[in-house]
């Protein structure tokens, strides 16, 4: 049985193929759409009290919204590369046209900041994590990397057989050492060279005192919610590599990613000086800016 905090893909009315908001999640904050054109649709949308970053995971087109365009260059999947992205402010109407697949990532937010574009070889990519905890991570929407009032986001590319979000971590406590952050966990899988269809694990595990207990199979467009708790492994099975959308927004008054390792488990932090990062990061047209 599937826990309530796995959302397969596809679950969405069309054009959404994801459909997360706050209320359907259960909690105050984050939210992801992803949105399905063909042929150069279009679909007409409002921020809202959500600022939102837009981005393509497959596919291109366009953001119009307050008398600007933005563009959104084409990239062919989750796995070539960095793209484009476009933030949008609260209360705006706008519209998107293009064909492929758009992620929306939204969060609450109180404090309005100017529309603008981050373009593809602009964003930062960092690779974290050595030997088979080697991983490539695109910092186009991160605390410290972006202004925004709430709203934090990045992707995460782990190679085939491979593991990420480890040691687990949690960040669900206002502290000197933790932010308090709802996460989503959107995933794609890259297909065998037959075109097998791909598959990974995410695990999610809690304290004695805010127990909860995930532990799901993922594939293309499935998505993990983490409202609270230690949250790794994400697995990438051996031949598949794994791609991952992080969407990330809390209460409190200091945008952050401030985060606290399963204390069982994080000497093994530590092991990473003696090794090699995986030699095939970084994947796709990136080059790596960050560490």
């Amino acid at each position: 049985m599937h826990s309530k905090l796995y959302i397969p893909a596809r679950s969405a009315e069309l054009p959404l193929t994801v459909d997360v908001t706050p209320e359907s999640a259960g909690w105050s904050e984050s939210s992801l759409q992803v949105l399905e054109l063909d042929d150069t649709q279009s679909a007409e949308l409002h921020t809202g009290g959500t600022e939102v970053m837009i981005l393509p995971l497959a596919g291109g087109g366009t953001v119009e919204c307050g008398g600007s365009t933005f563009e959104l260059d084409p990239r062919a999947s989750v796995f070539d590369g960095p793209s484009d992205m476009v933030y949008l402010g609260i209360g705006q109407e706008y519209r998107i046209t293009g064909e492929g697949r758009f992620a929306i990532c939204g969060a609450r937010a109180k404090n309005s900041f100017p529309n603008r574009r981050v373009a593809a070889a602009d964003v930062s990519v960092e690779l974290r994590g050595a030997g088979n905890c080697s991983r490539q991570v695109h910092n186009f929407g991160t605390a410290g990397v972006f202004e925004a009032d709430s709203l934090i986001a990045c992707e995460v590319i782990t190679p085939g057989g491979n593991w990420s979000s480890y040691p687990a971590h949690k960040h669900d406590e206002n502290t000197a050492t933790e932010s308090e952050l709802e996460e989503i966990y959107y995933f794609e899988i890259a297909p065998g060279p037959d075109g097998s269809r791909g598959f990974g694990y995410h695990r999610v595990y809690g304290t004695p005192d805010r127990p909860i207990e995930v532990l799901e199979e993922v594939r293309t467009g499935d998505v993990v919610l983490v409202p609270h708790g230690y949250h790794g492994p994400s697995v990438a099975a051996p031949g598949y590599h794994m791609y991952y959308l992080n969407v990330m927004a809390g209460p409190g008054a200091e945008r952050a990613w401030k985060i606290v390792d399963d204390p069982e488990h994080a000497w093994l932090r530590g092991t990473w000086d003696d090794q090699a990062i995986d030699p095939r990061l970084p994947l796709g047209n990136s080059h790596q800016t960050g560490a």
